[in-house]
């Protein structure tokens, strides 16, 4: 690992360690060594074997839990617990489902009954039944008078308006609701507005999979300013730590987020090039060779219609171009047949490898299966919700090639990641570490944290020592 240059002893003024960096209320609320985390990723790239790796090494990692089955995300939460001692933690991802509302309330219960005390919430516009139950279920009064919550959620989120909502407390409305419902006790309702709905905000900039494209250096500093207006409005008898991710592999990154004022930084993109990351053997090894320029943006299959983007790897692969190609078509066109034709036969030959009808058949069977009929029955009425929905058929086995290493379908690999592997690469290039094989989650968390360390000790000392030389100019 390409280290920074040291300095002469008599030069320096301070000496920081990883251990000071970040807010160390942070670090006492969560019981954890460094203000570092490991974000989720889909499709439980963030695997058990991950988050288990973090925690063992008194890091705090969250379980990825997106576009998985509940009942995968379960086992993967015994198995966790099974392997770690009481005084190590673990955090679980915990997604928006503005869809399935009764499958978001499903997961919270689980939640709830396995003990999962921290949730990384994601994808929240406002806030909703489930996250709200999660919360305000886990509240009670010490005997000294204070509220403890027993639930912590840290939300990840790069919008103001949004950010907003989670300073403040639980919606009254969505709290009578389950009070009514007997899902929490009056004293807990009572409660619930002496609390915000967060314990913790991590801004997320320009990132891996789902992004906004927000700059650090602008959204960091809005959430904290919203933060101390929220704060002076209710007077939390708790803290409210605001970290960033987004963009951080180096010590560079890190270090100019910490000196931003981030209470804590929260790393994606560099943890799913690691032996721990559920993803394939292969793609890994594409992953690992990646520049700062090799990502783009390309429709997310889960918000097709809308136009939502992902950041995606670009270097190796045709998905980018090809999915960006799907989404113009279903703007263009009111339906599959309004196509031209060798433009079908395109897509047919070179995205699917089978005609339309045929896929539309496994779409239509899909949606049966899992009970989702009203679905199938406004795509029988509107050609252009049947071709959203044929499209987004190619994002979730794009997905699937990825996840199972099919060698054949390389070129149709989705894989969502951000140009802070690029940089990571280029950071460790001609090291042990530039061969993934022998990068692992929490070693890379130590090396990232020591050298952002010593990179920021280098950089003040070197400050000091230059303002000294000027005041000491005659």
């Amino acid at each position: 690992m390409k280290q920074s240059k040291p300095v002469q002893s008599d030069q320096w003024f301070c000496s920081l360690t990883p251990e000071s960096l970040g807010s160390a209320e942070f670090k006492s609320r969560y019981q954890i060594k460094y203000a570092y985390l490991s974000g989720a990723m889909y499709q439980g790239i963030a695997s058990k074997e991950l988050v288990v790796a973090m925690a063992q090494k008194g890091l705090l990692g969250f379980l990825g839990t997106g576009g998985r089955d509940i009942q995968a995300v379960e086992n993967d939460i015994i198995a966790i617990q099974a392997e770690l001692a009481v005084n190590e933690v673990f955090g679980v991802n915990l997604i928006s489902q503005m869809e399935n509302p009764e499958a978001e309330l499903n997961t919270v219960a689980m939640y709830v009954k396995h003990g999962v005390n921290i949730v990384e919430a994601s994808a929240y516009m406002q806030m909703t039944l489930a996250l709200v139950y999660y919360r305000v279920s886990g509240l009670s009064r010490a005997a000294d008078g204070t509220v403890q919550c027993a639930h912590k959620i840290i939300a990840k989120l790069s919008r103001p308006e949004v950010a907003e909502k989670f300073l403040s407390p639980p919606p009254l409305k969505m709290v009578q609701t389950l009070l009514a419902e007997n899902k929490i006790s009056k004293e807990q309702s009572e409660l619930s507005q002496l609390i915000p709905m967060c314990s913790d905000i991590c801004v997320e900039a320009d990132s891996g999979g789902h992004t906004d494209r927000g700059i650090p250096s602008v959204l960091l500093p809005s959430i904290q300013s919203l933060r101390l207006t929220v704060l002076e409005k209710y007077a939390y008898q708790d803290a409210i730590h605001v970290g960033l991710a987004g963009g951080i592999g180096v010590p560079q990154s890190a270090a100019s987020a910490f000196m931003m004022g981030a209470d804590f930084i929260l790393t994606g993109s560099i943890n799913q090039c690691t032996v721990e990351a559920a993803t394939s053997d292969e793609v890994k090894d594409m992953l690992q060779s990646i520049n700062v320029q090799d990502t783009d943006y390309a429709p997310a299959g889960d918000m097709f219609e809308i136009g939502a983007k992902v950041q995606v790897l670009k270097k190796g692969n045709f998905f980018a171009a090809r999915a960006n190609k799907l989404y113009d078509l279903y703007s263009q066109y009111r339906g599959w047949d309004d196509i031209p034709e060798a433009t079908r036969k395109q897509i047919e030959q070179k995205y699917f490898q089978q005609g339309f009808a045929a896929v539309w058949a496994e779409v239509e069977q899909y949606h049966l299966q899992k009970g989702n009929s009203k679905i199938i029955e406004k795509a029988h009425k509107c050609k252009k919700h049947q071709l959203a929905l044929v499209f987004k058929k190619y994002f979730s086995l794009t997905t699937r090639y990825a996840l199972q290493g099919m060698s054949e379908k390389r070129i149709d690999f989705q894989v969502h990641t951000g140009p802070a592997l690029g940089a990571f690469n280029q950071w460790v290039k001609d090291t042990p570490l530039a061969d993934w094989r022998n990068r692992r989650v929490a070693e890379v968390a130590e090396q990232l944290m020591c050298e952002t360390a010593r990179f920021m000790s280098q950089e003040i000392n070197r400050l000091m020592t230059a303002s000294r030389q000027q005041d000491q100019q005659p």
